[in-house]
């Protein structure tokens, strides 16, 4: 039988036809078989199709493209130059859709799966490394995909797909989330050791009106509890450097440059002293986020049950 095709392809970008991906997508498996057996009924065989379903689908295939992909003898065909050229690029397709399929398959693994996990800069040095210790003791083979920012950036990338689950502080409200309290970390208002307030234990926060902070930049959630419980405490702080991380701020404030609301260090820093806040109560909420209504992975629910186990308990002593 011979077939006949127009000079213009069927497919046009333009819309107004059927999307090119759609039709070829389902087909370019089928033309890779009858073109690596160079025989319909052997490679409808392979596939588990009637030959007659898998003819059709090539000279559908071929009157879609407006070219002609094989030379036809019975059922023993070869290809044209068209064909070979269709070939390479529909064989390159085909390796990147089953190495796709084998990687979202090994991040399922129950046991050697992978969980994109975000969390805060000040859970880094302890509190993070200490849950993924304690995490593998029961799951060795399980990888992470860590990724430490701050709060809404998480928040941003958890929404776009980027992230499983994200431990963030305060907890987020949003409709589209579901977020679980974990723990409460006490705030210090930390002041250099030669401060007029560096012998006390305990501080009252408006007791520092007067003194200039450094802070984390707007949009960290940090930022924004040390704005709350200034407010609460009768003032508006005033701010000589924004910074990006924690430790830097500790730092700076043992420079003289100001005082800051921080998390306890990991490790004592000379140069400061870290004062108790009586009043307001000066804490933060540390909690975990994920996408609400969609379904985890083998080893991203095992962590999440273990990350919602360790309520209460979530940071180091």
């Amino acid at each position: 039988m011979v077939h006949q095709y127009s000079s213009q392809p069927r497919l046009s970008p333009s819309g107004y036809e059927e999307d090119i991906r759609a039709v070829l997508a389902p087909r370019l498996a089928y033309f890779e078989a009858v073109a690596r057996h160079e025989h319909v009924t052997r490679a409808a065989h392979e596939l588990g199709v009637p030959q007659s379903t898998l003819s059709r689908a090539m000279v559908r295939l071929e009157q879609d493209l407006g070219v002609a992909l094989f030379a036809r003898r019975g059922r023993t065909v070869s290809l044209t130059p068209a064909g070979r050229t269709f070939l390479g690029s529909a064989e390159r397709a085909l390796a990147e859709v089953e190495k796709a399929a084998d990687s979202v398959r090994a991040d399922a693994d129950p046991t050697a799966g992978r969980v994109a996990f975000g969390f805060l800069h000040t859970m880094g040095s302890e509190t993070v490394p200490a849950l993924i210790r304690a995490f593998r003791v029961d799951h060795p083979r399980v990888r992470f995909q860590l990724v430490q920012n701050y709060g809404e950036a998480m928040i941003e990338r958890l929404r776009a797909g980027g992230l499983d689950l994200c431990l963030t502080s305060p907890v987020p409200d949003a409709p589209d989330l579901v977020a679980r309290r974990l723990d409460e970390q006490r705030l210090r208002l930390v002041v250099p050791d030669d401060h007029r307030l560096a012998g006390r234990r305990r501080v009252r926060l408006a007791e520092a009106a007067d003194e200039t902070f450094v802070t984390l930049e707007p949009g960290y959630g940090l930022r924004r509890i040390t704005d709350d419980l200034c407010a609460e405490a009768g003032f508006t702080p005033r701010v000589a450097f924004e910074g990006e991380e924690a430790e830097t701020l500790r730092g700076l404030v043992a420079a003289g440059l100001g005082v800051a609301l921080l998390p306890p260090p990991a490790v004592a820093r000379p140069g400061v002293v870290e004062l108790t806040v009586t009043a307001p109560r000066a804490a933060r909420e540390i909690g975990v986020a994920w996408l609400d209504g969609h379904p985890d992975t083998p080893p991203v629910a095992a962590f999440k049950r273990f990350l919602l186990s360790r309520r209460g308990h979530l940071l180091p002593d």
